[in-house]
């Protein structure tokens, strides 16, 4: 799912307007518009801050938009700083073995 979508079917699930939206995380509903149908520039996406105002608007979960904007929430960042080795091991893995430990991690 691409963030757009996500931030369509999230609004829509709040009974809220594209300009009630843009009314509360303060910008025009036009803007709102072109990121739910995708008609944006990369320059013209949404910074951090607004879409961390988007997911408190909405309910929704921030790192989850942040990672479907592209943008890896500071947190995970920091994490990635502090253990290089373990993140770039991972990165290295297939998809098969990924879920597999995600499983393990979830059955703890």
């Amino acid at each position: 799912m691409k963030f757009g979508e996500r931030l369509r079917a999230l609004r829509q699930g709040k009974n809220l307007s594209q300009r009630d939206l843009a009314v509360q995380v303060g910008v025009n509903f036009t803007y709102i518009s072109k990121i739910e149908n995708e008609k944006l520039d990369f320059a013209q996406f949404p910074g951090e801050e607004l879409i961390r105002k988007l997911a408190k608007a909405l309910e929704a979960d921030e790192d989850e938009l942040l990672i479907l904007a592209e943008k890896v929430p500071e947190r995970i960042k920091k994490r990635v700083m502090e253990r290089p080795d373990a993140f770039r091991k991972f990165a290295e893995l297939d998809d098969k073995d990924i879920d597999r430990l995600l499983d393990e991690i979830d059955d703890k």
